[in-house]
């Protein structure tokens, strides 16, 4: 270990990392690449009515989310206004298809080429989704007036647009996730989440006066985000032993050895946000394209009531529905992708088995078990989360700050990771982390 003057942890590993060539070179492209996306982000299309983008935008919670993902460039309809949230339609997409095709699935087990020809896939299925996220966009906004003309020609040379820049954003993500730090995509969408930090900052002064609602806003916060980082690094150990013949001397020996298996409490990530949102937000909008102001009908009550800036009590309804979405949803997702492991079968192809439990059958029913009663704090956890926004606004009767629970979830989960790749590059070359 070398010896270096004394340094708090943190500033003394950013000076090791700009000290070595190789990560230097790798800090500076990840940077270099979030400046060319934010450029990019700023790159307008043709006949758009500003004024009226930012009236739509507020009434939309659909498309507040859809901006998150492009990092505020779909609120400018700019290039990079579909961001990669097509791209990670068509990840979520396969990774449902892969347990049901099995030609998908028969790919996904031939390993590294298997992986490289399902990623392929995904993106040709990015470009289609990206061209029809692009014209019910399109096509939205002309119904509002945001943007000008339905002409064949400049609808045409639209799409087009938002599609290459999608897939244009795609491979700067890629780029960094080979040359820089930490995931590509995931660090594509925290550079647009924390672009919009200084318009937070700016709706917190709006509500200034209410000094003490404000600051246990800001509490509620600061749990929410400790807690995000608790559930996010939580996991359950199950020991595992592993027996292996030797031959020594001319005679066979029975060796054993002992590791475990870390099972996420929050093994989803924030894909059954996702997938909650998308679902209770569709039939408001849905519902929207029949509503009449002028005439209330029925179209206008189901706006209402899937509504979350409805106030209360008709606006509860929109939150209870979300926080038991995302409950199913996160057993749901965890399910698939503990189905597509086949824990039972690598441990027994490997030779393992967990102390006490019979390989085989009995595996499997325990290690089910384990992972449906760690899944209920995982879901329970992302519910509150989905709901954070409503109980600050509720309880503080602070309206003006717009946090996304999403948003803070992405945030800390790429902090997170690109920490521990840096760390892990750092102790790889013999320095000391800062990760305790």
């Amino acid at each position: 270990m070398r010896q270096r003057p004394s340094r708090p942890r943190l500033l003394q590993a950013m000076l090791d990392a700009f000290s070595l060539p190789d990560l230097r070179r790798r800090i500076l492209i990840t940077i270099g690449i979030l400046v060319i996306f934010r450029f990019i982000a700023h790159v307008p299309l043709p006949g758009v009515n500003l004024q009226a983008l930012q009236d739509l935008f507020e009434g939309n919670a659909l498309l507040g989310m859809l901006d998150l993902f492009s990092g505020g460039a779909m609120r400018q309809f700019s290039v990079a206004a579909m961001g990669v949230y097509p791209y990670i339609t068509a990840s979520i997409i396969m990774i449902l298809l892969v347990p049901a095709i099995p030609r998908l699935q028969a790919l996904s087990q031939e390993g590294e080429s298997g992986r490289n020809k399902i990623n392929l896939i995904t993106h040709w299925l990015t470009v289609p989704l990206a061209g029809l996220s692009g014209y019910g966009q399109l096509v939205l906004l002309q119904r509002a007036g945001a943007v000008a003309g339905a002409n064949p020609l400049p609808t045409v040379t639209i799409v087009i647009s938002l599609i290459a820049g999608t897939i244009f954003l795609v491979w700067l993500g890629e780029l960094i996730t080979e040359y820089g730090i930490g995931n590509g995509i995931s660090i594509i969408i925290f550079g647009g989440i924390v672009a919009g930090l200084p318009q937070l900052i700016g709706e917190g002064f709006l509500a200034k006066e209410n000094f003490t609602g404000l600051f246990v806003y800001l509490v509620i916060v600061l749990i929410t985000v400790v807690l995000i980082v608790i559930f996010t690094e939580a996991h359950r150990r199950i020991p595992v032993q592993y027996a292996r013949s030797v031959f020594r001397g001319g005679r066979m020996y029975r060796q054993s050895g002992s590791t475990h298996i870390p099972m996420r409490v929050n093994s989803s990530g924030m894909i059954p946000l996702i997938f909650a949102m998308s679902v209770v937000l569709f039939p408001g909008i849905v519902a929207s394209y029949f509503a009449h102001p002028d005439q209330p009908g029925f179209a206008d009550t189901i706006v209402r009531w899937f509504n979350p800036s409805t106030a209360l009590p008709v606006g509860a309804f929109y939150w209870v529905f979300y926080f038991i979405l995302a409950v199913g949803f996160t057993f749901f997702y965890t399910m698939v992708t503990y189905q597509q492991q086949d824990l039972p079968g690598t441990l027994q192809k490997q030779g393992g088995f967990i102390p006490g439990i019979r390989p085989g059958k009995n595996t499997a029913t325990y290690l089910s078990g384990v992972i449906n009663r760690i899944t209920w704090a995982g879901a329970l956890f992302l519910a509150f989360v989905a709901v954070m926004p409503f109980l600050a606004r509720t309880f503080t009767n602070v309206q003006q700050i717009q946090l996304s629970s999403l948003g803070m979830l992405i945030v800390v989960g790429v902090v997170l990771d690109t920490m521990k790749q840096l760390e892990a590059q750092l102790v790889m070359r013999r320095y000391e982390g800062f990760i305790k």
